[in-house]
């Protein structure tokens, strides 16, 4: 769990920490690899959500489902692959043309401090590995990530392009902690906290994974 944190303070940091995101020239997606990315990390994400996570996915919480999500994206969608993910080869994105460092960008996150690796928690994921596209609903894109800061904690959701999907908690033995909302619904919810309004202290804001083309 992160250091308790205000918003305000949060954005500032994040201010700075753009500074900070760096990928390589060579290894950054083009617009073209961005798309197919993007269909490839949104089916992943709804995978999870019909068949429940998988065994692949070691860190069930929410920057887990994104690192996941991500990481299987940039992976060679061969039969084997499929296989493993319960997928079948119908109605499938294209394949990703990548090189070998690309494939590599969901197993060396920036972790701050010049360290890079396969592990990075919510907070880190946005300082270090996302830029902020904005606060309004209508600049995101589906892969784009929603990101609140309840003072205590921080929180990650995924835009769908339809709905919003996310890891939480388990309430039940068998509650997979997979949930799917409308943005309907998310505007409408009781806890306030977690509506994704400008006038909502605790939502920051939507961020793009920084290797994608803006």
């Amino acid at each position: 769990m992160a250091a308790a944190v205000t918003p305000r303070a949060l954005l500032l940091a994040l201010g700075l920490c753009f500074a900070q995101v760096t990928q390589a020239a060579g290894a950054a997606l083009d617009p073209e690899q961005s798309q197919v990315f993007r269909a490839w990390f949104v089916r992943i994400a709804e995978e999870q959500l019909r068949q429940g996570p998988s065994p692949r996915w070691q860190q069930q919480d929410c920057a887990g489902l994104v690192r996941f999500a991500a990481n299987e994206a940039l992976k060679v969608h061969d039969d084997k692959w499929l296989r493993a993910n319960g997928l079948s080869n119908r109605y499938l994105p294209p394949e990703l043309t990548l090189s070998a460092e690309q494939r590599q960008l969901a197993q060396t996150w920036q972790q701050g401090g010049g360290q890079v690796g396969p592990y990075v928690n919510a907070i880190k994921l946005i300082q270090y590995n996302s830029q902020l596209v904005g606060r309004d609903l209508n600049q995101a894109r589906p892969g784009d990530l929603i990101f609140f800061d309840q003072g205590d904690d921080q929180h990650l959701m995924i835009w769908m392009g339809r709905n919003i999907a996310y890891h939480t908690g388990t309430r039940t033995p068998n509650d997979n902690g997979m949930r799917s909302v409308s943005l309907q619904q998310l505007m409408t919810w009781k806890d306030t906290r977690w509506i994704p309004d400008e006038s909502n202290p605790n939502f920051i804001g939507i961020y793009r994974l920084s290797f994608l083309a803006r």
